[in-house]
């Protein structure tokens, strides 16, 4: 039988109330009721146990050892709760508890996993649990507290916060160039061995930019892969012309073990870097120190336009 509602727990406070006053009117001044509710209530509580728990007499009023015992157990019920909200409501200033993170896969290893440990080292009380992949998880159902999510956001129901812009460009390596010769226009991509990413939403169409003009190619080529990381190896070793976020290429772009081609075009498409967290409202804590961080962590720029971490 459940007997967490509002009409029991109203039958029990009253039994504590006399149990810690010792008179139906001191405990109605204490609940805030007349001493005749107070006594209604008890007798509604021994009703619905079938037990007496007060004697009364026109002089006192006196529990009943099974109304002693219970009282003594409400009591001590009541202190774990108070204990349990106090706790709950410390998270809403505490930095401190289990952080759930989403993080894109590649991005989130090359450039967010390496400083993560210097958030943890601001905030020793929480603990990360960290879930990379490509996929877009359902953040309320995945029971999870913030993720980084790159290009368009579909779900309108989440909280953004824009944390940087980024451009996928077209790149491939100085020795694919001498071999094969450098497309002066996206026309050309379609005679040039591509290599390509199939979680592109417009796969294996590539759609490009240059502010003005916008063109679609058909990539072909003779590398398909899931993996980003694994398409820039591919691209260095020389085996095509690859479409690939800047950040994953910044590095090789500076050692020029990789060269921009076609420079000023670029894919077609939501270059936002985001913050998304299910709601802000009530937030705890440490979900709004780690909110706070990544922010400050962008502000200057992301971290593949400030040089390697």
């Amino acid at each position: 039988m459940n007997t967490f509602n509002g009409v029991n727990v109203d039958e029990l406070a009253a039994l504590l109330a006399l149990w810690r006053e010792g008179s139906f009117v001191k405990a109605g001044r204490l609940l805030g009721r007349h001493s005749t509710i107070v006594s209604k209530r008890v007798a509604s509580l021994e009703n619905r146990l079938g037990v007496r728990l007060v004697e009364r007499t026109t002089r006192q009023v006196r529990l009943t050892d099974a109304g002693e015992r219970l009282a003594q157990q409400v009591n001590g019920a009541q202190q774990l709760i108070a204990e349990a909200e106090q706790i709950a409501s410390s998270g809403a200033t505490e930095v401190r508890g289990r952080l759930r993170l989403a993080l894109p896969a590649a991005m989130g290893r090359r450039w967010l996993a390496p400083l993560l440990p210097d958030f943890m080292k601001a905030h020793p009380n929480v603990e990360l649990d960290v879930h990379f992949s490509e996929q877009i998880v359902e953040l309320v159902e995945g029971g999870f507290d913030a993720a980084i999510r790159v290009g368009t956001l579909t779900d309108s129901r989440l909280v953004s916060r824009k944390l940087a812009y980024h451009e996928r460009i077209l790149c491939a390596s100085p020795d694919y160039v001498v071999r094969w010769g450098e497309p002066t226009s996206p026309a050309d991509i379609a005679r040039h061995n591509s290599l390509q990413f199939s979680g592109f939403v417009t796969y294996p169409e590539w759609r490009l930019s240059n502010g003005k003009r916008k063109v679609a190619v058909h990539a072909r080529g003779t590398l398909i892969s899931n993996d980003s990381p694994s398409l820039v190896e591919a691209a260095k070793a020389g085996l095509g012309i690859l479409g690939v976020g800047e950040w994953l290429v910044t590095d090789e772009i500076a050692k020029g073990t990789l060269v921009r081609i076609l420079p000023e075009w670029a894919f077609d498409m939501d270059g936002g870097v985001y913050l998304v967290r299910p709601s802000k409202h009530h937030t705890p804590a440490h979900v709004n120190a780690f909110c706070d961080w990544i922010a400050a962590l962008f502000r200057d720029g992301p971290p593949w336009q400030r040089g390697g971490n």
